[in-house]
């Protein structure tokens, strides 16, 4: 049986490690030949590009040349079926005490980051007149989070900046989704009070936090043609946490 994705083009920001790992992985097993991009962990993604037959891509999302360089590297292998916004960061601080420097980085990251990748495969894709981009957001986006203003405005911005691309390029059979993870078992959360997340697991309905894998497989459903009706969503992927 042909795998899903067989013949199609990735591109994963931030995925050297964590969630970014994972959809690559996902992926890349699934057929694609993925371009795994990375800002400083080299030794992590050239080993995961070995490992699914990828190519490991350095750039540096915050900045519009290396969003620049990722779609010429995608134009180079002949084109970008999938585009998957993954890569961000946290500055996590109360409103009252934080830096405009760390606003500005959250935002330029996460957000900005993402925009500017989306406008430059908006238009390889438009000429292609395929594409399917899937953005990461996250519940904080949806309800807002203590201390990670910056962070949460920078997702429920993506969220409506997906929505809206997904208007304005449908009609050249271009695709635009969301995927909102809940807490996830990263790099990023293991740092957390343990108290934390035993707190997550009290209030989510499965009692338990998620696996990168689980928000790879949904990525990769959206980025398939099993998903070929389904544009302008944000899926949710928390494990009941937000119900």
């Amino acid at each position: 049986m042909t795998a899903p994705l067989t013949g199609k083009i990735a591109l994963v920001t931030g995925a050297s490690r964590g969630i970014g790992r994972a959809i690559a992985l996902e992926l890349g097993r699934s057929g694609a030949k993925v371009l795994v991009n990375y800002n400083a962990s080299a030794a992590a993604a050239e080993a995961l590009a070995a490992e699914i037959g990828g190519v490991a891509v350095q750039a540096d999302v915050s900045t519009t040349a290396g969003c620049e360089a990722l779609i010429a590297a995608a134009e180079g292998l002949g084109a970008l079926d999938i585009l998957v916004n993954n890569a961000g960061i946290t500055r996590d601080m109360l409103v009252p005490r934080m830096s405009d420097e760390e606003w500005s980085a959250v935002l330029d990251t996460n957000l900005t980051a993402t925009f500017r990748l989306c406008r430059a495969a908006s238009g390889l894709m438009m000429r292609q007149r395929r594409g399917s981009i899937i953005n990461l957001t996250s519940v904080s986006g949806l309800h807002g989070n203590a201390g990670q203003a910056n962070y949460a405005a920078s997702k429920a911005a993506i969220s409506a900046l997906s929505k809206s691309l997904a208007k304005e390029l449908g009609r050249r059979n271009i695709r635009v989704n969301c995927v909102a993870p809940g807490f996830i078992e990263t790099d990023m959360t293991k740092i957390l009070d343990s108290r934390i997340l035993d707190g997550v697991k009290e209030v989510a309905a499965l009692r338990r936090v998620g696996k990168p894998e689980e928000i790879a497989r949904v990525v990769r459903f959206l980025a398939s043609d099993d998903a070929s009706y389904v544009t302008g969503q944000e899926w949710v992927v928390d494990g009941g946490l937000s119900i």
